[in-house]
């Protein structure tokens, strides 16, 4: 029986993942999934599961914990910002150096925002 809600930290990132290879047209043709750890365990703070490069830079980092995928954004975080209000993802920004954005993935009905937010900071 097929479940109506993903909800597995690591499934949600693998299904972000498969998002963002599967896409050639801007933005998402620019983007690269890069550093996959494909043994990956979720924990509570977050593993890390694999980085969003744009053209050979690290755009974002994604880390999996028990029941969501957790979006690192080092990049583009206004636009990323927007998206992820504009898709009602949760997002909080983090000070410190650099700034980031970390957008939290809950759903498997998320994960196709959450390829939104990643596309506008890529485009920013």
């Amino acid at each position: 029986m097929v479940k109506d809600t993903e909800t597995d930290g690591t499934r949600l990132a693998e299904l972000l993942s498969s998002e963002v290879t599967g896409h050639e047209n801007a933005p998402y043709g620019a983007l690269a999934v890069t550093n996959a750890d494909p043994d990956v365990e979720p924990t509570t703070d977050g593993a890390h599961a694999y980085d969003v490069e744009r053209d050979g830079e690290r755009l974002a980092s994604v880390y999996v914990q028990p029941e969501r995928t957790r979006v690192e954004l080092y990049d583009g975080l206004e636009a990323a910002e927007r998206a992820a209000e504009d898709g009602d993802l949760r997002a909080r920004p983090v000070g410190g150096q650099p700034p980031r954005l970390l957008v939290f993935v809950t759903t498997g009905a998320e994960v196709k925002r959450a390829l939104d937010v990643l596309g506008a900071a890529a485009e920013a």
